[in-house]
């Protein structure tokens, strides 16, 4: 079992930055990429962003990519994804997620264990 908890969510205006963080604990050994996804109310959950605990591969939304930056600590199990530029259409809750499939990281079905989400809302 992997445990997720994410943190670093809150209320921003738009054009500001978030950094949220996704502690995981447990057999962290087995997964083998961290991914973010978002839902906004009323609307299914989406990628937001992937990467390899090893090697750091990552992939992006197209819309995101070029604000947001996802990144690992390794030595702390422990991933983050950056958020600069901030949108009101990012209003969302944003859960991480990781799993040992290395296939279809934009599909969620692919990944085992899920952090409990953590809300980012962005005012105009």
């Amino acid at each position: 079992q992997v445990q997720l908890v994410e943190s670093g969510g809150g209320l921003v205006q738009a054009g500001a930055s978030l950094r949220l963080s996704c502690a995981a604990s447990g057999r962290t050994f087995s997964t083998y990429r961290m991914g973010w996804f978002r839902q906004a109310p009323g609307k299914e959950r989406e990628f937001v962003a992937a990467i390899t605990w090893r090697g750091g591969f990552t992939l992006y939304a197209d819309f995101v990519r070029g604000r947001f930056t996802i990144s690992t600590d390794n030595a702390k199990n422990t991933g983050y994804l950056q958020m600069n530029s901030l949108k009101p259409e990012d209003t969302a809750v944003y859960y991480c997620a990781t799993g040992g499939s290395s296939s279809l990281p934009k599909d969620g079905a692919t990944y085992d264990y899920w952090g409990q989400g953590t809300q980012v809302t962005v005012s105009s």
